[in-house]
């Protein structure tokens, strides 16, 4: 599909029933939410895109969280959707706020999934770093040597893994949840993460987005991995800002909950959905 200054997004819908738009995590990477489509397409109609520059997705720019929901309104025109769900993760969380903050009038449900919430990122970024850390465990070391230094793509691809190991709880099994991801590799656009990051820097913890967000007339569900290393305090104010809100934590989850919880993330998700249907 095009943008109105014609950049080219990847698109793919899939199953029957009320609309639902997913927005994946980042920024700069690309939609590894099929096993969360998976749940939801005998009730649903599911869209799933690559973000601008990300993944299929044509690998240019500008970037900024105004042309990010700009590229969501531009999904949802391409489809034809008066109004639809949108479910987000980590990143895509923050952007599927955004959006219902921008436009209320479209937005039937918001999934807010595995996000960080709006006070500023300095409120929870040092704990985050020092779990991140401590999940890593004996992958530290590799992890640090592969950050500090310029890398080759196979080598990205390594850092990227060995990160993303640490958003599950399950040591056993992280790293093969980590190469899931990781698989097919479309490669990480590290400028539009940095520009992104740094918007949202300048974004999150003011007024204006707390007033925003208390005077936004849309059903809402916090879903939550208990376990997730980004802590989930930061998404109290979030919760407390929200009018219409619930919130689903998930025990034994991390930040990928339909991972390592896929019934208790369906369960809670499916049953939000089928609400904004009743």
């Amino acid at each position: 599909m095009l943008t109105e200054d014609d950049v080219r997004l990847w698109a793919v819908r899939s199953g029957d029933g009320q609309p639902v738009v997913f927005c994946h995590g980042g920024p700069g990477l690309w939609d590894t939410l099929q096993d969360v489509a998976a749940l939801l397409t005998d009730q649903a109609t599911v869209y799933r895109w690559d973000q601008r520059g990300c993944g299929r997705s044509q690998r240019c720019g500008p970037y900024s969280c105004a042309r990010s929901v700009a590229d969501l309104e531009a999904v949802r025109r391409h489809f034809k959707l008066a109004t639809m769900a949108v479910v987000g993760h980590s990143w895509g969380a923050q952007l599927a706020l955004m959006y219902a903050l921008e436009h209320p009038g479209r937005v039937s449900g918001l999934v807010y999934v595995s996000g960080t919430g709006i006070d500023q990122n300095a409120s929870w970024h040092a704990d985050y770093e020092r779990n991140l850390r401590v999940r890593l465990g004996k992958h530290l070391e590799r992890w640090e040597e592969l950050r500090e230094r310029n890398r080759t793509d196979t080598e990205d691809r390594e850092l990227s893994v060995l990160q993303w190991s640490a958003d599950f709880i399950d040591s056993d099994r992280a790293l093969e949840h980590a190469e899931r991801m990781a698989t097919p590799w479309l490669g990480v656009n590290f400028e539009c993460n940095k520009v992104l990051n740094a918007e949202g820097k300048r974004l999150w913890g003011t007024p204006k987005i707390r007033a925003a967000c208390e005077a936004l007339d849309v059903p809402a569900l916090i879903v939550d991995g208990a376990e997730d290393i980004r802590p989930r305090w930061a998404v109290d104010s979030l919760e407390q800002a929200l009018p219409r809100v619930s919130r689903v934590m998930l025990d034994e989850a991390g930040h990928l909950p339909w991972t390592e919880d896929p019934g208790g993330f369906g369960l809670a998700v499916r049953g939000f959905l089928r609400s904004r249907q009743a």
